[in-house]
């Protein structure tokens, strides 16, 4: 799938506000993948270069956990600046990560819910590899084929998701060693499959369907083909799951 950048991030830039409180699980697998590099990366950080920082989820959990002097942030938009106003050591590297220059001399790069929108995933794990220091870490989470499986057997729209067996293979062909890899399911239940797609839009999700458009035909079939994945909540009221499939992975440049 060829991404269109721009138009990604201003989708991501409107939802500015609403991520906050819509990013449910967004904000879950910071915190789980903060909580592994505590576990699998003992060293102090002096400069560390986050790819896709967004509201700040996973760089405020890093900052509870440990002083990092230098903190290098990249995001497509200049929107997600005011949520860092009140760190110092901030220096920021705004654009496209698969087209702007990236620091030198990493002790850690750590990327949160955003390895999946890249174009070219292995590029940009060799660029990891070129630019961290000796035995630097590379620590993301990333989403595996069943991520928004709801939309995307409806619709046929969205990204193309990597397993964690294929994971596995870019991250060590790039010159990594894994520590720690893992999978999990977190779904989400909503009231009506339109509240599936108001979510969406608050999360900037919608960024993966951008030649879809919806009439009103369409949508009534959205929501009545969606009544084949609801269940019975336990006061009888019907629920809409949303699936979301986190990949976790640790790693250290082999050399």
């Amino acid at each position: 799938m060829i991404l269109d950048k721009h138009k990604i991030a201003q989708r991501f830039a409107r939802a500015g506000n609403s991520y906050t409180q819509q990013a449910v699980v967004q904000q879950q697998i910071a915190q789980h993948l903060a909580q592994l590099i505590v576990q699998y990366c003992p060293e102090l950080w002096s400069r560390v270069f986050e790819i896709g920082c967004g509201s700040g989820y996973l760089t405020l959990q890093l900052l509870q956990q440990r002083s990092i002097p230098q903190l290098l942030l990249n995001d497509l938009y200049p929107e997600v600046q005011q949520h860092f106003a009140d760190l110092p050591q901030v220096q920021w590297y705004l654009g496209d990560i698969e087209r702007i220059e990236w620091p030198k001399q990493i002790d850690a790069i750590v990327s949160a819910s955003a390895l999946q929108w890249m174009s070219d995933l292995d590029a940009v794990l060799q660029q990891c590899a070129q630019v961290l220091t000796s035995q630097g870490y590379l620590c993301f989470s990333s989403f595996g084929p069943d991520n928004l499986l709801e939309i995307k057997q409806l619709t046929g729209q969205g990204l193309h998701y990597f397993s964690v067996d294929e994971l596995r293979e870019k991250v060590e062909r790039a010159g990594f060693e894994i520590l720690h890899l893992e999978q999990g399911v977190e779904n989400l239940y909503f009231p009506h499959p339109k509240a599936v797609l108001q979510h969406l839009k608050a999360t900037g999700v919608t960024a993966t369907n951008l030649s879809y458009r919806w009439t009103k035909h369409s949508l009534q079939q959205f929501y009545l083909n969606y009544q084949q994945f609801s269940s019975l909540g336990q006061n009888g009221e019907m629920l809409y799951p949303l699936t979301y499939h986190p990949i976790y992975c640790i790693a250290r440049r082999c050399a």
